[in-house]
């Protein structure tokens, strides 16, 4: 797409408009792509109009169809094959893009395992294939089921073209479990891929864009002879569903596979130390360029499958796995000036305005420069010619100045101790390496952003209300402040003649406010914006706290940042001295307090309820202290919070249970003194199995 609008200068019609033209480019060449194994455009091309696609949905998040392309995960499925529910979903994978990643995947297995620091963590070391991912079933060593990833959850069923490739055992060898769900990535090699397109080019057919578009396009074949006549291959590399585990570590799971009569990654290999995980990375990154199939990075799976499971997963990732993608593409370009973004907490964020350049496909024009130290440190000069590269293949960085490009005139970069939004001072706070606006709410950068926020999907969800709407809304004096919103019906006027709108459009803005005047508690604490208050962090006050007032009542007690209330609000569990005095501040602010004043007159925040209302421990307030042996810390904790119970950090009198592990220290002192109930490991899990 050429001649793009500025998203910034889009009317809501104009971005619906255009947005409807993508998606059905998009569901064309995807066609194209997936279906008929006959693209029209480049990847690079197609991931233009993706990446089009999230920044006009992250503009305008009141236009996001039910049916966008960012919202689809996988190639769908197509006409003719019958979708097939994955019994286990088949999960993506979060990334890591350097060792620093690395390492903090490592911490952060050890904490949740509760592991001594710098325990050895042995990984299963894999090349991540470019293919297509199959998941396939097998009953009593017959295979009787074949499924694509499709979007995780559903998939096709391809089984009949799935036992074409050579590489596919029909029948297992050895003694395989009686049901065995067998997952790994179907891909065609270069020189295969190569020989292919001579004779689709001798035949007058098409020629292939590319090996892991020719493979998946020959997996969707509905004539399997098709697929049988096209070179494709596999590698295996994970389970699904099992009626028996086959061996105690992955490592040993993969040995099972070879002896079941699968192909496993030669190249993959077992690792116990950080450094041995990067010389890894580095060496199967040095061959991949002489491999006969393409791979976009390495992947790290924790070996023992008891960590695996007592690890779980996050949303739609596992805790124990993690891809560690390759470098991603680089260019060169000149840097025209320097831009500083406000954000809701009043950081002033420096960007980089660049002349426009592709990187990895996608036109870029502009890109971070995280702060004033990162200026600093690289030397940057507006003029100068950068390196820039897309941070994960998602966002522009500067990584250095080509220094023998400087022109003459270039001078150093000054940073503004002033808000460019309200003109009020911009302080560097100590130990903090960003400048923050102190106007707050009074500041117009501010108050557009914590607006944007509050509407947000995790915040008030608004149908309708997007962050293009608040702008407008703002910029027409309608919507200073969240109370505002719910006084928008007075307006309905004013809405209804807004272009491209109408009376219709406005009672559906405004029927979609009345419906969020009743809402979550924990989703009004984070909706304020308050810094470091996060979904997860809301959730514990307003789990502490229960209501609205009760909140407000207890800053307001610990004002002076001492006395019971502060030391109340300390005792929740993962809350701090930093968290707790950024939430009292916030609220005790003059300001800020008649904006909430203002709110919780125009809606109704429901309370929340115990997860489980009828377990032993529903209501009661648990203290864990001291080694536990049987399971982690981070593991008793979420178990007692699905059981409707409440996790303090600390011992008063409000707890009900002390849980005491080995070397318990002055909290099992505080709790015998108190008169609190103390209960051993076995005690506690006793208990918690009701």
């Amino acid at each position: 797409m050429t001649d793009q609008p500025d998203i910034a200068s889009m009317t809501t019609m104009e971005a619906a408009t255009e947005l409807a033209q993508l998606a059905e480019a998009i569901a064309y060449h995807n066609q194209r792509y997936h279906t008929d194994d006959d693209p029209e455009i480049s990847d690079a091309e197609f991931d233009a109009l993706m990446q089009r696609n999230t920044a006009l949905e992250a503009a305008f998040p009141e236009l996001v169809r039910p049916d966008s392309p960012s919202l689809r995960v996988g190639a769908p499925v197509k006409a003719g094959f019958a979708k097939k529910t994955h019994r286990v979903p088949m999960l993506s994978l979060s990334n890591a893009f350097d060792a620093d990643d690395v390492a903090e995947f490592l911490d952060r297995i050890r904490r949740f395992l509760s592991l001594p620091e710098g325990e050895e963590i042995a990984l299963s070391v894999e090349p991540k294939i470019d293919g297509l991912s199959i998941s396939l079933r097998y009953r009593d060593g017959i295979l009787v089921e074949a499924v694509t990833r499709g979007d995780g959850t559903e998939g096709e069923d391809v089984t009949a073209n799935v036992s074409t490739i050579g590489d596919i055992p029909g029948t297992l060898t050895g003694t395989p479990p009686s049901l065995l769900e067998v997952r790994g990535e179907i891909y065609m090699g270069k020189k295969d891929f190569e020989d292919l397109n001579t004779r689709q080019a001798e035949a007058g057919s098409k020629i292939f864009a590319n090996p892991r578009n020719a493979a998946a396009g020959s997996l969707r074949q509905k004539d399997s002879s098709i697929t049988a006549s096209r070179p494709l291959r596999f590698f295996a590399y994970s389970a699904g569903e099992m009626s028996e585990a086959a061996g105690s570590t992955h490592g040993e799971f993969l040995d099972a596979l070879k002896a079941f009569g699968f192909a496993v990654n030669p190249l993959t290999a077992r690792t116990t130390s950080l450094d041995d995980t990067i010389r890894q990375y580095e060496m199967i990154n040095a061959e991949r360029a002489g491999l006969d199939y393409d791979i976009d990075g390495v992947v790290y799976k924790v070996d023992r499958h008891d960590w695996q499971q007592r690890l779980g997963q996050v949303s739609r990732s596992p805790r124990w796995a993690i891809a560690h993608k390759f470098a991603a593409e680089k260019a060169e370009t000149v840097l025209e000036g320097i831009d500083i973004q406000v954000g809701r907490t009043g950081a002033l964020t420096p960007v980089a305005r660049l002349k426009p350049v592709t990187v990895g496909g996608v036109v870029v024009s502009n890109a971070t420069l995280h702060n004033e130290d990162y200026i600093a440190e690289k030397g940057i000069m507006v003029g100068d010619t950068v390196l820039i590269q897309r941070a994960g293949d998602v966002i522009p960085q500067v990584l250095s100045v080509t220094l023998e490009k400087r022109p003459a005139d270039a001078e150093p970069y000054r940073f503004p101790q002033e808000c460019p939004s309200c003109g009020s001072p911009a302080p560097r706070p100590e130990g903090e390496a960003v400048r923050r606006c102190q106007g707050e709410l009074s500041c117009p950068a501010q108050v557009v952003e914590r607006l944007k926020h509050f509407v947000s999907r995790d915040a008030f969800d608004i149908e309708g209300l997007g962050s293009k709407l608040v702008e407008e809304l703002n910029g027409d004096g309608l919507l200073d402040t969240p109370a505002d919103i719910f006084t928008l019906h007075q307006h309905a006027e004013a809405l209804a003649e807004r272009e491209g709108w109408g009376e219709v459009s406005a009672r559906n803005l405004i029927d979609a406010i009345e419906e969020r005047r009743r809402i979550d508690l924990n989703r009004v604490i984070y909706a304020l914006g308050i810094r470091q208050i996060g979904q997860s962090t809301a959730r514990l006050l307003a789990r502490h706290y229960g209501s609205m007032p009760a909140l407000l009542e207890a800053a307001e007690a610990a004002s002076q940042l001492e006395g019971l209330a502060w030391d109340e609000l300390n005792s929740i569990d993962q809350i701090g001295t930093s968290v707790a005095s950024d939430l009292i501040r916030f609220i005790n602010d003059d300001h800020n307090r008649q904006v909430i004043d203002a709110l919780i007159t125009e809606i109704e925040p429901i309370p929340p309820e115990a997860v489980a209302e009828d377990s032993e421990i529903s209501g009661k307030t648990v203290v864990f202290t001291g080694t536990l042996v049987q399971m982690s810390r981070a593991e008793a904790k979420a178990r007692a919070e699905t059981l409707g119970a409440k996790v303090a950090g600390s011992v008063s009198s409000k707890t009900d249970y002390v849980v005491v592990g080995a070397d318990a220290g002055s909290k099992a002192k505080k709790a015998q003194a108190l008169g609190i109930t103390i209960l051993t490991e076995d005690e506690w899990l006793t208990l918690s199995a009701g």
